[in-house]
């Protein structure tokens, strides 16, 4: 979609076009939308003041614009109390309007914004993150349609905000299309079926960061079994398509940096049908966003990279598909990972674990980072235990924790801090190796999973989000329509602003 920003005092009203005013809980009318409201005959006003419309936040009312306007609907948007605005309820509020004008039927749109008095938030940034949240909103995958009625499809393809300042808001909003970008990344990616993304193609997404100046590295199988990738190999060897590990480095302090990177390690399962602990035929088809975890590190590097983020950075994509076959990895199977310890897989279902192993140990061991976080759509027992509303985190260092959940609640990609402990380590024991994958227990099942994990950190400052609930959703959100959510990724690059880049 197209976003602009222009000066409201040469903002105009046009044809098949939609007027936006934004009406706090007072239900007062803005100067500049008091003046439309006169033109208007007075139906401004009278909208606003009907008993459903109390200006709460997420109420629209609609108004037929008469001839003298020249556009063709004026949308009255309840923001709630102005003080109790925030950067995500400016977000939610850009996003819901785009939806408004898709329903609407219009394909342009322009937001005026001549006051919000007693904002929290600066006037210009508020503008763009109204024109944030709009662009995120307007994400549609329809590559796929050939005979989609003209009717079903989204009409928007313009969003303006008009101001006083829209110099300021324009430099502002410029980090947040990079963002943006990164997003829409992600979401493709996980929107992908698995016949197109499979590890070599999205090792050949990966790639195309050169041209923003990241640093891309592929191993490939022969690359792993020389270093002795036991744990993520496993995984794939019951595929056709070939196992891939992709390192992608961001020198955003310059080459010569005596810095610590900061990391990210994403589970990449491209599919997963559960191996020989094969899953059951209903819903398998979603497990194409089983790699979301790898999708949001390429799309968190794609914005951190588009921006030139002050940092360096180390991605890393683990990549496998989980196939049965004559050559499938078996329960029972014992398995040696990179960092030496040797693993009984009991449960062929329980994967990701095992690439992330692997992708953990050697990200530690190569590249000593300040800190490792990892994203991976892991457990199945997460969704029993905290739904589609928050991710788990689990983490070994309470300052990096405390930053994600802050973050989180900051930018509307929540997270619920779990447990880690001896009591939930030694479940994961096993009788003939050094640990389990899985257990056969449904007791705790994304703590013992994260206890894995720790594992093969040796000690570094990590944290585990488990993202199973989060990376898909099944119904629209105002920032997302219904689908691939690509969480993490506005997450992450507010966390290593916030805390992580250098001033």
């Amino acid at each position: 979609m197209n976003i602009n920003f222009q000066e409201i005092t040469t903002a105009k009203a046009k044809l098949d076009h939609v007027i936006i005013f934004a009406v706090a809980d007072d239900r007062k009318l803005s100067p500049l939308a008091s003046a439309f409201n006169k033109q208007a005959g007075g139906a401004l006003f009278k909208a606003i003041t009907s008993p459903k419309f109390t200006g709460k936040k997420g109420q629209f009312v609609s108004v037929v614009a008469p001839d003298s306007l020249k556009c063709d609907r004026i949308l009255l948007a309840g923001i709630g109390a102005v003080k109790s605005i925030t950067r995500k309820s400016l977000e939610s509020l850009g996003g819901a309007v785009a939806a408004q004008i898709n329903a609407i039927g219009a394909k342009s749109a322009t937001f005026m914004l001549d006051e919000l008095k007693g904002c929290p938030v600066p006037l210009p940034e508020a503008a763009a993150r109204i024109a944030h949240g709009a662009n995120l909103r307007s994400y549609n995958f329809d590559k796929y349609f050939t005979t989609k009625p003209a009717d079903e499809k989204p009409t928007i393809t313009g969003f303006t905000v008009a101001l006083a300042d829209s110099k300021s808001s324009a430099k502002f909003y410029g980090e947040l299309d990079k963002l943006a970008e990164g997003v829409f990344l992600t979401r493709n990616l996980v929107s992908e079926p698995a016949n197109i993304i499979y590890p070599e193609t999205f090792a050949e997404e990966c790639l195309k960061l050169e041209a923003l100046g990241v640093e891309v590295e592929v191993l490939d199988e022969p690359d792993m079994y020389k270093l002795g990738f036991g744990a993520l190999l496993g995984v794939g060897q019951g595929s056709s398509k070939e196992s891939k590990m992709v390192i992608m480095k961001w020198n955003g302090l310059g080459k010569t940096s005596k810095a610590q990177p900061i990391a990210f390690v994403g589970k990449g399962v491209t599919f997963d049908t559960g191996g020989i602990s094969i899953k059951p035929s209903s819903g398998m088809e979603e497990m194409k966003y089983d790699m979301g975890g790898a999708g949001t590190v390429l799309g968190l590097m794609k914005a951190l990279a588009g921006r030139k983020a002050k940092v360096n950075v180390i991605g890393v994509a683990g990549l496998v598909e989980n196939m049965p076959g004559g050559n499938a990895q078996r329960p029972g199977d014992v398995v040696t990972s990179y960092s030496g310890q040797t693993i009984e897989v009991i449960n062929t279902d329980a994967e990701g674990r095992l690439v992330l192993a692997d992708a953990l140990w050697y990200t530690q061991k190569h590249f000593k980072p300040k800190f490792i976080i990892d994203l991976a759509t892991l457990t199945g027992a997460i969704l029993i235990a905290l739904g589609s509303s928050r991710a788990g985190l689990f983490s070994n260092d309470d300052k990096l924790a405390e930053q994600l959940f802050k973050t989180g609640e900051k930018v509307g990609e929540e997270l619920w801090r779990l447990p880690l402990g001896d009591v939930y380590d030694k479940q994961i024991n096993s009788d003939i190796a050094d640990m389990l994958n899985s257990t056969n227990s449904r007791e705790a099942g994304s703590i013992t999973a994260a206890q894995f994990l720790q594992r093969f950190v040796n000690k570094t400052p990590w944290a585990h989000l488990d993202i199973a609930g989060m990376a898909w959703q099944k119904k629209d959100s105002d920032i997302c329509p219904k689908g691939a959510t690509a969480y993490g990724v506005r997450l992450l690059n507010e966390l290593v602003k916030d805390y992580y880049e250098a001033k």
